[in-house]
């Protein structure tokens, strides 16, 4: 829709009110800022969720995989065949055998449930980048080494160096009944994966102390598995599926998450249909605005009428003012968002010292830090949706505009 010089003259004369017209002009800034601050609200909900919901499932799925083939009984006996197997499998980027068992670990007169992980030494190396102190590398075949989670070695008070006792019930039978197997490990490594729960309960060490720890021999409980697609994983994992069926089972992480990444998605559409009324609110804000102004106008426009102005030309011009009106605030809510995303984490502190409340507790969010994940599609598609309810916005009073009658305006002028 393009405008001609006189078309875009009075326009822009509308956008910007004289001295004389001051509720116009307060009332247009109220909807600019009404618009802005429900983008705005719109475009950080929906990143801190993409966020959230990348976050968790990059996370969860680095330590326990895109699926896990879990073998019938806890134990899968004659494993490398199956390890070939499932490596070769189309999709499939990668594959690691572990050993995982809950158990319970003592230190100083503590005692904590925990999760003990064995794994190969090149699959601990994984975790790297997540060490807070001490040294994975030691944690070699034949060794008595582990590592933990962060939050476990501050319930327990443990740090690098300390020796935490490890107990499995299935110990040995004597003629008492059956005592407790302990085994004494010491701490090489304190890490923090950024998820509360395996921060609190994870112990990984070598697959072959995991094996004697839990009498296994050379067997392994499951088989990891990493895809090149996580959203395709059922349909990659479909094959192995088949071919194991009668040997394990396999869980991909959609199933071993069902229900938190349901309520993820559920508060998703939730949130983003309420936030989308704040945005038709503020649509209804231009829509009052304009009408304010064509009251105010109606002299004007009358005389332009008589001048020759065209009713198409009166229906531009007031189009024109509501959809600037809404395409500042938009941009500007768009900026706003992006700018408090960046401050996100010193905003959450700063909100936190201020009133002493805990808005963030890892505990129940999973994780250590507030996350957010830009989607530009998503952006775009915000920023269309606000434009175009204000482009709607500014029919029915451009349309009053257009069909004023300068003779009933003018008749006792």
């Amino acid at each position: 829709m393009f405008l001609s010089p006189f078309e875009w003259t009075i326009a822009k004369r509308y956008m910007l009110p004289g001295r004389s017209e001051a509720v116009i002009t307060l009332v247009a800034g109220i909807s600019i800022g009404v618009v802005m601050l429900s983008v705005a609200m719109l475009v950080i909900v929906m990143s801190v969720m993409n966020g959230f919901r990348a976050e968790l499932l990059d996370r969860i799925t680095g330590l326990n995989g895109h699926a896990v083939v879990q073998a019938y009984g806890g134990r899968l006996e004659g494993w490398e065949p199956v390890l070939e197997e499932v490596r070769n499998t189309p999709g499939i980027t990668n594959a690691v055998p572990m050993v995982e068992q809950p158990l319970l670990a003592t230190f100083n007169g503590r005692a904590e449930a925990v999760l003990v992980r064995g794994n190969l030494p090149p699959d601990i190396g994984r975790l790297t980048d997540n060490v807070l102190m001490g040294d994975l590398s030691a944690l070699q075949p034949g060794s008595r080494n582990i590592a933990i989670g962060s939050r476990l070695a501050l319930k327990m008070g443990a740090g690098v160096g300390d020796t935490l006792t490890i107990i499995n019930p299935q110990g040995r039978s004597t003629p008492f009944g059956t005592v407790p197997r302990q085994i004494g490990y010491t701490v090489a490594a304190v890490f923090e994966v950024g998820i509360y729960d395996f921060d609190e309960t994870m112990v990984i060490m070598n697959m072959d102390s995991a094996q004697t720890l839990l009498l296994m021999g050379n067997t392994i409980t499951a088989i990891e598995v990493t895809t090149s697609d996580a959203d395709r994983v059922a349909e990659i994992m479909a094959p192995v599926a088949q071919s194991l069926q009668d040997k394990a089972v396999v869980t991909i992480w959609q199933e071993m998450n069902r229900s938190l990444f349901e309520a993820l998605q559920v508060e998703r559409v939730a949130m983003a249909f309420a936030l989308g009324i704040i945005v038709l609110v503020a649509a209804f804000n231009i829509l009052s605005s304009l009408v304010m102004l064509v009251r105010s106008k109606t002299r004007d426009i009358a005389i332009m009428r008589t001048m020759g102005a065209r009713r198409k030309s009166l229906l531009k011009i007031f189009v024109t003012t509501g959809s600037v009106v809404g395409a500042i605030g938009t941009f500007a809510g768009i900026a706003l968002g992006l700018i408090v995303l960046y401050f996100r984490q010193p905003i959450v502190e700063g909100i936190e010292f201020f009133t002493g409340a805990q808005l963030w507790d890892p505990s129940v969010r999973f994780l250590t830090e507030l996350p957010a994940k830009v989607d530009p599609i998503e952006v775009v598609a915000i920023a269309a949706m606000a434009m175009g309810m204000a482009f709607l916005a500014t029919l029915y009073p451009a349309w009053r505009a257009a069909n004023t009658d300068p003779v009933e305006v003018l008749r006792y002028e």
